[in-house]
């Protein structure tokens, strides 16, 4: 079975993206290879974010732990980063939703990236009290 090993991204303003995938999302930058700034978004996968530009729309998902899931949302709130349970409420400013993904359904969370790709987060842990349980 493939896994998806990078994606390359089209940013608008390659700073900007590089602070928002850093610092919001807590993705780790490891540098520059040619044109791209290189972003790990996990331990199999990263982001290859190229400066051509995008008019934006396109959707990525990322899987994250639990914590990583509270941790980002706690990021997206705190800087005012309009979001929503959701791919279609994004501005709603509501809690996590829940949908279908790869591995079933999950708690999600929606928002848009400094160029407008629609973003989403879920996990598949289980909630703390489950887990703990």
């Amino acid at each position: 079975m493939a896994t998806l090993d990078h994606l390359i991204l089209r940013v608008n303003d390659v700073d900007a993206s590089l602070a928002f995938y850093t610092q919001v999302l807590g993705f780790a930058h490891e540098g520059r290879d040619g044109p791209f700034t290189v972003v790990r978004a996990g331990p199999d996968c990263q982001l290859q974010l190229a400066p051509w530009g995008t008019p934006g729309s396109e959707h990525y998902a990322f899987s994250v732990t639990r914590a990583e899931f509270d941790d980002i949302f706690g990021r997206i709130q705190a800087r005012g980063i309009a979001h929503g349970p959701s791919f279609d409420s994004v501005g709603q400013r509501a809690g996590a939703g829940a949908e279908r993904g790869a591995r079933g359904l999950a708690p999600t969370l929606y928002f848009l990236d400094p160029d407008k790709h629609l973003l989403e987060i879920r996990t598949y842990d289980p909630p703390a009290a489950e887990a703990s349980a």
